[in-house]
């Protein structure tokens, strides 16, 4: 028997998203790291609306925009000389704007909801192999004391980063290659005027209109903080001034005040002085992509599975979405209700996202050399490219877990199976004085059943067919599914008995019928990650099970929701009695939030 259902190793912000779902969904887990603390470093500090939404749904967005400041845009100047700006501007309806935070301050928040789950990073603990059984996988850690153990989980989530020993344990290959310039980066104060809240973009362009130096400047939390990346200087003989700059943002010998200065009067739009420098450091732009995301037991997230060129802030958000994506599967996979289809979706779905992610920023960093603009648009119009750097357009079309479109039908308005499911305000319950959001209802680790009633499906006939729909798919659902029945504007808000179930939302400013443009008596299925599982018109009890079979398993009468966890969710107390004893202690589950 395993001691733990799954081993998270690594416990950057990728592997601290994947253990709080995890715990968020009910799993024992364990989250080891190699270093005895976390790195005081802002070495990723743009966080994207769709992670921002993702955060809302976890219970940690308040926490984390009290913590980062706004990216409004960014100032470009060329030569000198301005250039116009890029504004960082989303349609009203998006609910979170761009910003910067730190990414010590990302795991720091990561760290303190994952506590409060009861579990915390075991540090310093050290992966050194690897064994995957039939049933499980025998992980052996070494702990600072000298100590070695054996651990046996059912499953292992590589968040090791960019060399790491799970995707190697899993015979995954990591093809790519590396830039040859290096780069040099630092967090510094500077005391320009500069409109706050704006990055900063300044190259200088030969007779060829080749760039041959370039600053970037991004805002971050303080008083005229910055995070400054440069290129690093050539010697006399042409070559980078250190040889040794690693891959990615890691050790590599930073730049000292001096230098950070001596480029700041180069291409500053205006004099200024750096100073306060927290942290340095010099590197190399790689782009790497892993062949496969799963190998059985093992999987891999992160810089474990894609590197890329750090433009637009894009590595650290599709890491943790891998995370979001995957924890929600494992769930169902370790209580013994998911097919393995929902397990193999996690590459399925994830694989295509990073390779758009790493040949977009590789395209851009080859021609950026050329490019006369702070924001690549690669031929779309403004909105599009914003809307892909927020990670707003990511789906999951082709996933198994989605309903397919039909050959003969023409797809619906609004966002089809597979997209993202956009918020929406001005729903109002029977128990609330006050409007809530659709975020609201889908803060939960369940999948989210929306029922829209018309005036042809408020009463009779239609009213029970919709009835009829969240029962049979609560049941498929083994009980991990919230069904709520969305009136339209037009229907009088007493149209229906208070106190039935589902329980009823009025649409009263007509923001969910603008958002999704539903059918009277449509039937909307939202999973526990945000994405569109399906839409059914007309709705109907066995199109949804059907559908819902695809994720859950054929519900018998021996497994019901209060039984279907495979272990219990243990302390951290408990956790590390488990693991010196060798046994593991019962407790009772935690209920699921919702």
């Amino acid at each position: 028997m395993a001691d733990v259902d799954v081993l998270v190793v690594g416990a950057g912000p990728v592997g601290l998203t994947t253990a709080a779902e995890l715990r968020r969904h009910g799993v024992d887990c364990r989250i080891i790291d190699r270093l005895a603390a976390p790195e005081p470093f802002a070495k990723a500090i743009g966080i994207v609306p769709r992670t921002l939404e993702m955060w809302d749904t976890m219970g940690l967005v308040r926490e984390a925009l009290d913590a980062a400041v706004p990216h409004l845009g960014q100032l470009v100047f060329i030569n000198g000389k301005a250039a116009p700006r890029s504004e960082l501007t989303l349609p009203p309806e998006i609910p979170y704007p761009f910003t910067t935070l730190p990414q010590y301050a990302t795991e720091r928040l990561l760290t303190e909801h994952l506590a409060r789950f009861g579990t915390e990073v075991e540090r310093p603990t050290e992966l050194r192999s690897v064994e995957v059984r039939p049933d499980e996988v025998e992980a052996v850690l070494a702990h600072a004391d000298g100590r070695t153990e054996h651990l046996h989980a059912r499953y292992v989530v590589g968040c090791d980063g960019a060399h790491s020993l799970v995707r190697k344990a899993a015979g995954l290959t990591f093809e790519g290659d590396a830039f040859p310039e290096q780069y040099m980066i630092g967090d510094v104060e500077v005391d320009w005027e500069l409109p706050a809240g704006y990055s900063m973009r300044s190259v200088n362009l030969d007779a060829n209109g080749t760039m041959d130096d370039m600053l970037v400047c991004i805002p971050m939390p303080g008083v005229r903080r910055y995070w400054l990346s440069m290129l690093r200087p050539r010697t006399r003989t042409g070559d980078e001034d250190d040889s040794s700059a690693p891959d990615g943002m890691g050790g590599g010998r930073g730049p000292d005040l001096g230098q950070i200065q001596d480029v700041l009067d180069r291409l500053s739009p205006e004099p200024t002085t750096a100073s306060t420098l927290r942290w340095s450091s010099a590197f190399r732009i790689s782009h790497r992509l892993v062949n496969q995301y799963r190998n059985g037991r093992l999987f891999v997230a992160g810089d474990a599975a894609h590197i890329h060129p750090p433009i637009g802030g894009q590595g650290l958000n599709t890491g943790v979405q891998d995370a979001h994506n995957l924890a929600w599967k494992l769930a169902l996979a370790v209580r013994g209700l998911a097919t393995d289809d929902v397990l193999e979706s996690y590459h399925t779905e994830r694989h295509p996202v990073a390779q758009e992610v790493v040949n977009r920023t590789v395209r851009h960093a080859r021609t950026v050399r050329h490019a006369r603009s702070g924001l690549s648009n690669n031929g779309d119009d403004t909105e599009t490219t914003l809307r892909r750097q927020a990670q707003l357009l990511i789906a999951y079309p082709d996933s198994p877990l989605v309903q397919p479109q039909a050959a003969d039908s023409t797809p619906a308005a609004g966002p089809a199976p597979g997209d993202r499911a956009p918020d929406c305000r001005g729903l109002q319950s029977d128990l609330a004085s006050y409007p809530r959001r659709l975020f609201d209802l889908l803060r939960t680790p369940r999948h989210v059943l929306l029922l829209f009633a018309g005036p042809e499906h408020i009463s009779g006939d239609g009213a029970a067919r919709l009835e009829a729909c969240a029962a049979e798919a609560q049941h498929a659902a083994h009980g991990l599914l919230d069904a709520y029945l969305i009136t339209a504007a037009e229907v009088p808000h007493d149209a229906r008995p208070v106190g039935l179930h589902p329980p009823r939302v009025h649409d009263t400013a007509g923001e969910f019928h603008d958002a999704y443009t539903p059918r009277d008596g449509e039937a909307l299925l939202i999973r526990p990650d945000g994405y569109l599982s399906g839409r059914f018109h007309p709705a109907a009890p066995q199109h949804l099970t059907t559908h819902l079979r695809q994720t859950f398993l054929t519900p018998t009468t021996e497994t019901t929701p209060s039984h279907t966890r495979s272990r219990t969710a243990l302390t951290h107390t408990n956790q590390t009695a488990a693991r010196d004893s060798k046994t593991t202690p019962d407790s009772p589950a935690p209920a699921l939030s919702t």
